[in-house]
């Protein structure tokens, strides 16, 4: 009898997974912190034979070189993605046995489109297809995005997408489960999934890249796509030549000189605790990114790449936590750190620094009074669909760059939920900006009337 467990990777929307029989089992794209494979293979029991890789990732670094290192399995890495170790290059139907007990064994399907060699895994027991590892080809609703790995292929690529697509839905049977790496909040899909599970069946009847034609499906895909993360022009090189092993153990510490020291050198000093507590007090030019959020893609897509970083959390589990998500994008050793409270972290002569929050409704009434600045930091597509009359626009990603476009006077800076306003109001605040944060779904903006429309 086969089994397959969900390794979830929240924070960047993403899932690898382990799957076999009762002695042995395969991992599928697994996260850098590769322990919790490990872990799940304990908790079944089973020995980790065989690790796959469904592509070169682009959002994430890989923990499938050290997990096939520390359990000996074998390393399976699609044939045409050019990498710098040993691994077997797997091709087009090669068939593989993960338990010959449970006659559990993976057969490679060639899928091109989320890159040119990606490769999607058909699990099978006895011959007959029990599930399918998509990686970033058939998502649930949609399909991973084509533009990752050079802007000359996007078209081709979105065209092989579509015929991907329609490849696994002609070779396997309507109830097969798919099971994709990518498409639960991940910037590799294009839009976002809804639901948690689907099958062959239900995306031949509602997935675009099986209902539209080849021309109308390419035209919408690349309509469809948005900014990509600075982050992942780091991903694709480290996972080719072979990520390092991963230390988790935790950084040095960081007094209030230290702390101070830091922010005078430049570094980045990044507060970990939730958007309230950071607001209500904050070592004076820290930015805010809340471990709950998306800490990793938010972080890694700001900061400049191989900027030393010093962590300050609530509490060391926090601290750990953050460290986990980090290592997944790259950014794998803190300069410093530190935990407790703001009243520790900064010098004696010194005090913390506040701004307040607000909701759309205190936004409507302020700016009948005129005199602020109004700044919307969501993505352009999100813009599309409705905005704030009159006011600025600078996606989250770009402000650090762009804070000298920012009209003088006080800033209200929103996003469409409050997660990325806090990091703008934060990183606004370091500059020394007059700012409040509003802290509120943006269907309250339309309540209360302050929405308009693009031209």
């Amino acid at each position: 009898m086969f089994f397959v467990d969900t390794i979830e990777v929240t924070g960047l929307g993403n899932r690898g997974y382990l799957a076999g029989g009762a002695r042995t089992a395969v991992a599928v794209d697994p996260p850098r912190d590769m322990d919790r494979m490990i872990e799940a293979a304990a908790r079944r029991g089973v020995r980790i034979s065989h690790v796959v890789e469904t592509h070169l990732h682009n959002d994430y670094v890989t923990g499938g070189l050290e997990l096939a290192r520390i359990t000996g399995a074998a390393y399976l890495v699609p044939a045409a993605a050019t990498v710098a170790f040993e691994r077997i290059p797997v091709r087009d139907g090669d068939t593989t046995v993960v338990d010959a007990d449970a006659g559990v064994s993976l057969r490679a399907m060639a899928t091109p489109g989320h890159t040119p060699h990606h490769t999607s895994y058909v699990l099978e027991e006895n011959g007959t297809a029990v599930a399918v590892f998509t990686g970033g080809s058939l998502l649930i609703g949609t399909v991973g995005r084509p533009d990752l790995v050079e802007p000359r292929l996007t078209e081709r690529l979105a065209r092989a997408q579509h015929a991907s697509a329609h490849r696994l839905v002609a070779e396997l049977p309507d109830e097969t489960p798919v099971l994709p790496t990518h498409g639960f909040g991940s910037f590799c899909s294009v839009g976002r999934a809804e639901g948690g599970a689907t099958t062959i069946g239900k995306e031949k009847a509602a997935n675009e890249a099986l209902t539209l034609d080849a021309d109308a499906f390419v035209a919408a895909l690349l309509a469809g796509l948005d900014d990509i993360p600075a982050y992942y022009a780091h991903m694709g090189p480290a996972n080719a030549v072979g990520p390092a092993p991963v230390d988790l153990t935790p950084p040095a510490p960081a007094d209030a000189e230290e702390i101070a020291a830091r922010l005078e050198q430049g570094e980045w000093v990044v507060d970990l605790r939730n958007r309230v507590a950071f607001a209500a007090g904050h070592v004076a030019g820290s930015f805010n990114f809340e471990a709950e959020g998306q800490l990793a893609t938010y972080l890694a897509w700001l900061i400049p790449w191989g900027k030393p970083v010093t962590l300050l959390a609530e509490s060391a589990g926090q601290l750990a936590a953050a460290q986990r998500e980090l290592v997944r994008v790259g950014i794998d050793r803190p300069a410093a750190a530190a935990t407790g409270d703001p009243s520790t972290w900064v010098r004696r002569d010194e005090e913390t620094r506040s701004f307040p929050r607000a909701v759309f409704a205190d936004l409507a009434v302020r700016r009948e009074a005129g005199d602020i600045v109004v700044l919307d930091v969501r993505r352009t597509s999100e813009r599309a669909e409705g905005h704030i009359a009159g006011s600025v626009h600078i996606p989250l990603h770009t402000l650090h760059r762009r804070l000298g476009e920012i009209p003088g006077g006080p800033v209200w800076v929103h996003c469409a939920g409050g997660m990325r306003a806090a990091i703008a109001a934060s990183l606004l605040d370091a500059a020394g900006r007059d700012v409040v944060a509003v802290d509120d779904a943006y269907d309250n903006a339309v309540r209360a009337g302050l929405t308009g429309r693009t031209a």
